[in-house]
C-alpha cells in the first residue's frame, strides 16, 4: 500500500489557471494539471492507493469556499479504499480561530494545512501558535510547508528549522508535520536542530535532490516511524519519487512504514 501524505488538487474550474500561475511564480514543470481526475491518473499510475490533498488558503476570505471544496472530495471519496482524503485549510489571520477549528474538527476533517510563505507569517507567529494548540485540543494533525518556497525567491524564510523548533517545544503537538523533510533546500539544519524532536517530516518534492546517505541519516536520527511518504504532486511524480524511495534500499519493513504504515496510524486509517 501506498499513501502520499502531500498533494494538492483545485477545483476544475478554476485548476489550469491556477496550476499556470504557480509554475511561473516558482519557475517549475508540474507533472499533473492539478484536478481531481489528474490526481486520480496519477495515483493509478503509481500504484498508490490514497492521496492527501493540502488546500492552502492564501486569504481568510477562502476558508468557505476552499474546504467546501475538500468536503466535498472526503464526502465523495468516504465509502472508498482508495481515492483522495483532504485536510481543511485555515488562515494564521482567520477571526474566530478557535471557532473555526472546531468547525473543522465537526465536519470530519483529519488536520490542516499552513503555508507560511503563501500565507505571508512566521511559522513562529501566535496565531500560528494558536492554530496548533486548537489543532492538539482537537485532536488534529498540522501540515506545514517548511524551508524554502521556489515562489519566493530572495525574501525571509517564514518556517527555519530554527522557528520551527521553537513552536514544536511551546506548543508540543505529538500530530505535527514539517513538509519537504523538515526544511526545503536546508536539510543540514533540519537534521541538526529538527532530528528527533516531536514532528512528523513528510518526503514532499526533496526526494529527487537528496542522496540516500543523507535520507539514510535522517532514519537513523529522527526514527523511522516519523517520516511520511508524499510527492507534492503535481510539483513531482508520485511514481518516480516511489521509485526513489525503493531506490535506496531499506529494510521491507521500513520501507512500509514509510509508504503507508506511518500514515495509516497517523490518520487512523
Amino acid at each position: 500500500m501506498i499513501i502520499d501524505a502531500h498533494t494538492h488538487i483545485f477545483p476544475d474550474r478554476i485548476a489550469e489557471k491556477t496550476i499556470t500561475y504557480l509554475a511561473g511564480k516558482a519557475n517549475i514543470s508540474p507533472h499533473s494539471d492539478g484536478t481531481r481526475d489528474g490526481l486520480l491518473s496519477r495515483l493509478s499510475e503509481a500504484g498508490a492507493d490514497i492521496a492527501l490533498n493540502l488546500p492552502v488558503l492564501t486569504d481568510p476570505a477562502q476558508f468557505d469556499s476552499v474546504n467546501r471544496f475538500a468536503e466535498e472530495l472526503n464526502t465523495e471519496f468516504s465509502k472508498s479504499k482508495r481515492g483522495i482524503l483532504s485536510f481543511a485549510g485555515i488562515h494564521p489571520h482567520c477571526d474566530n480561530i478557535d471557532e473555526k477549528m472546531e468547525w473543522i474538527k465537526a465536519h470530519g476533517f483529519l488536520g490542516v494545512k499552513i503555508h507560511p510563505d503563501y500565507q505571508e507569517t512566521f511559522i513562529d507567529d501566535e496565531r500560528y501558535i494558536r492554530i496548533l494548540e486548537c489543532a492538539k485540543e482537537n485532536d488534529l494533525i498540522v501540515t506545514a510547508h517548511s524551508g524554502v518556497d521556489g515562489g519566493y525567491p530572495g525574501l525571509p524564510v517564514r518556517c527555519t528549522p530554527e522557528r520551527a523548533l521553537k513552536v514544536i517545544k511551546k506548543v508540543n503537538h505529538p500530530k505535527f508535520i514539517l513538509a519537504h523533510l523538515g526544511a526545503n533546500e536546508m536539510t543540514d539544519a533540519s537534521v541538526r536542530m529538527l532530528c528527533g524532536e516531536n514532528v512528523y517530516f513528510d518526503t514532499a518534492y526533496v526526494l529527487r535532490y537528496i542522496s540516500a546517505e543523507d535520507f539514510r541519516l535522517i532514519l537513523k536520527k529522527h526514527g523511522e516511524d516519523r517520516i511520511l511518504f508524499a510527492s507534492d504532486s503535481p510539483w513531482s511524480s508520485i511514481k518516480d519519487d516511489a521509485d526513489i524511495i525503493r531506490s535506496f534500499a531499506l529494510p521491507k519493513d521500513t520501507e512500509e512504514k514509510i509508504f503507508s504504515k506511518n500514515a495509516e496510524a497517523l490518520l487512523g486509517l
